[in-house]
């Protein structure tokens, strides 16, 4: 089975201050050990440079080469499948959008879910199912 990456969950498995952290990686290494692969999305990647630099969310952010080197380590990974947002996966988000009357807070989220439904991923691990469950189409794995 392939899951999508969110974010949240990325960055709890690589950062040891977050409160999930060894549960993430403990769950990681568990879906590995049965072949299990991982999906991630450029925003994916972005969004994890982002946070985990930022001194106002963080106690201790990475420097910017430290989250460079992380992220393409997960793009590049073999047990990783990348995948990429494409006209259907916009057409998909605008109608989400409408559907469920989505504000600009959910825009990212909408997005990501809507690339791993594109990509015929209906698994995500992530620290906030709530964004997900919305969609009614994904199965979310917390730490």
């Amino acid at each position: 089975m392939i899951h999508g990456l969110d974010t949240g969950y990325l960055v709890a498995a690589e950062l040891a201050e977050h409160a999930d952290h060894a549960a993430a990686r403990q769950k990681m290494a568990g879906l590995l050990a049965t072949a299990d692969r991982f999906a991630i999305a450029p925003q994916v990647v972005t969004e994890f440079i982002h946070v985990a630099t930022d001194r106002r969310r963080l106690a201790q952010p990475l420097d910017l080469s430290a989250a460079i080197q992380i992220a393409e380590q997960w793009w590049t990974s073999s047990e990783v499948v990348q995948v990429y947002p494409d006209a259907h996966t916009m057409s998909q988000l605008f109608n989400w959008l409408r559907a469920f009357s989505l504000g600009r807070k959910r825009l990212l989220d909408t997005l990501l879910a809507a690339t791993y439904l594109q990509a015929g991923i209906h698994s995500l691990l992530t620290t906030n199912p709530a964004d997900f469950a919305i969609f009614g189409v994904f199965s979310c794995v917390t730490p």
